[in-house]
């Protein structure tokens, strides 16, 4: 058996100026064949755990691609056709099966929908030949995605911790098929509905209850079922929460994917997150300073893994203002900076200007250009960037910051950086010689993915929202191509039941009577009207013992 294999992962933030170029996928760029193979064998990614159940099973795998890039702007479409033409040239080869690591949220510079794209021309050249994808919680997932899947699976944790097992589950789905078990049938459901990306955290509220129904499913005998948060920050017409199951029939599928659907719009106010005025969220960190540990204040609005552009210096200049000390400040991009300190040298002291460097684009209310911070500062360290992650998210990954400067001030030590590097591993701050545990307060411009390996130093965590290009409040963006109305721009919005026609494979949408209504209903033909459920099974299923149509009136 013959299996061609590839990762290709970029979560794309339209709002960010941050340009997304070929070199961007990887620490040197992506890597191809052989080079492929060897930077993903060994590690906890989805691309890891395919090469494991290939070999375990003494299957043949080309990996044809390894390439992921840290969130930015749209990917340059060059950089999309190169890679889709690496895969789809291997796939027209020949093969008896494939297995793709994606993220679901890509967006190119010439398509919304990369992953739908790239998966279009696979169909096009191999029809019939199995194909599982592995996918991103944060994954938009569109109607080209699910009709071209044999099987999909999604994480089921954020921060995420769980591509391997994730890479694992789809391969034993697809294997098992081809091995004679059940075929399986993909479904999805998407409620008009946006997630902040602070509330799709899978360890507390609505999320992590959404994504315990998932498991349950699973545990009583479904395929596979995911909760997507999706990314609410590509302004593209599926962006917003989806539910997709896989099942042993395609109603089986659908039904569990309706379930979820109506489970998420059930509970839609928990996936809605209120930020406070920075000022406000900066004097908290200050009055929780302790001896037990640094405070990790986390800089929101330019979240690095959401797009950000991690240049903003909103949150250390209001620590600065609060009159705070013993601040580090984790990675902060900066090619100019970091060349002014090179050529300094260790140990001079100079005046400089960092951050701010990037315009924002029309759609974000604060574009156009922004100031630089001036400050004064003695040039620390000057390192390559370098580091191999020894923490639980992209374990044993060499990640690259760029040519990389610590600058030292009275009042804080800054990481600058010639690349955007999310915090996710301590090594942003031991690599270049920074001991993150010897500072009262660390800056961090995360989201989620520092928190496994930054948490467990702190004395608290206290989250900032900048006014950067990943903001937590919606009114700073334009939103032009979203599918409307959406929950929550738009509080009228509603969601609509899927039915099936009892005489045909039609599909119609019905206003619900209320918002838990949900699942299959059957109807004569021509026949309209509301119907209401009057019983719900047990363990987490809807199972509609009973229902009532009521005619329109």
């Amino acid at each position: 058996m013959k299996v061609v294999a590839a990762r290709l992962n970029h979560e794309t933030n339209t709002f960010s100026p941050v340009a997304t170029p070929i070199a961007a996928f990887g620490p040197d760029g992506p890597s191809f064949g052989r080079a492929a193979y060897e930077a993903a064998k060994g590690t906890r990614t989805g691309l890891g755990a395919y090469i494991d159940a290939c070999e375990a099973r003494g299957a043949q795998i080309e990996v044809v691609l390894n390439a992921t890039a840290n969130p930015s702007g749209r990917v340059d479409a060059a950089a999309f056709e190169e890679f889709a033409d690496a895969i789809v040239g291997a796939v027209r080869a020949g093969c008896d099966a494939i297995l793709l690591d994606l993220h679901g949220a890509m967006v190119t510079t010439a398509h919304d929908d990369g992953e739908g794209e790239l998966l279009r021309r696979i169909r096009a050249v191999a029809p019939q030949t199995p194909l599982a994808v592995a996918l991103d919680l944060h994954g938009n997932v569109t109607q080209a995605m699910v009709d071209a899947a044999d099987v999909m699976v999604g994480f089921k944790t954020y921060p995420h911790v769980d591509m391997y097992e994730t890479g694992a589950h789809a391969a034993r789905l697809l294997f098992g098929w081809l091995d004679g078990g059940p075929r399986p049938h993909v479904a999805w459901a998407q409620p008009p509905l946006l997630s902040h990306t602070l509330r799709s955290a899978t360890g507390e509220g609505a999320m992590r209850r959404a994504v315990d129904r998932a498991r349950a499913m699973e545990a009583e005998g479904l395929l596979a079922a995911t909760v997507f948060a999706g990314f609410s920050l590509a302004d593209i017409r599926d962006a917003g929460m989806s539910a997709v199951a896989v099942g042993r029939t395609q109603a089986e599928a659908q039904r569990a994917a309706d379930a979820l659907a109506a489970q998420l719009w059930d509970e839609r106010e928990g996936f809605v997150y209120e930020s406070e005025p920075l000022a406000a969220s900066v004097a908290r960190a200050k009055a929780a300073r302790s001896a037990a540990g640094p405070v990790l204040l986390l800089d929101h609005g330019d979240n690095v893994m959401s797009g950000g552009t991690c240049d903003t210096t909103d949150v250390l200049e209001e620590c600065l203002r609060q009159g705070m000390t013993r601040i580090a400040v984790g990675p902060t991009c900066d090619p100019q900076a970091v060349a002014r300190a090179i050529g300094a040298g260790v140990g001079a002291r100079l005046s400089l200007e960092v951050g701010n460097r990037l315009a924002f684009g029309p759609d974000h209310v604060a574009g156009g250009p922004r100031r630089p911070m001036r400050i004064d500062a003695r040039v620390r360290a000057i390192t390559d960037g370098r580091f191999r992650i020894s923490g639980p998210i992209y374990t044993g990954e060499v990640w690259a910051m760029g040519r990389t400067a610590v600058l030292e001030h009275d009042a804080f030590t800054i990481v600058v950086t010639e690349r955007p590097m999310e915090p996710l591993d301590l090594g942003v701050f031991t690599s270049a010689g920074v001991d993150p545990r010897a500072f009262d307060f660390l800056i961090l411009k995360s989201r989620m993915y520092c928190r496994p390996s930054f948490v467990p130093l702190a004395a608290a965590v206290v989250e900032c929202d900048s006014r950067g290009v990943t903001s937590s409040d919606y009114n700073l963006y334009r939103f032009r191509h979203m599918r409307r109305p959406i929950y929550p721009l738009d509080p009228h919005a509603r969601f609509a039941v899927r039915v099936k026609h009892k005489h045909g494979d039609e599909r119609l949408w019905m206003e619900p009577a209320r918002s838990r209504l949900i699942g299959h209903f059957e109807f004569e033909e021509g026949e309209e009207g509301f119907v209401e459920v009057l019983a719900e099974g047990s363990r987490g299923q809807v199972i509609v013992d009973a229902v009532r149509f009521r005619p329109l009136p």
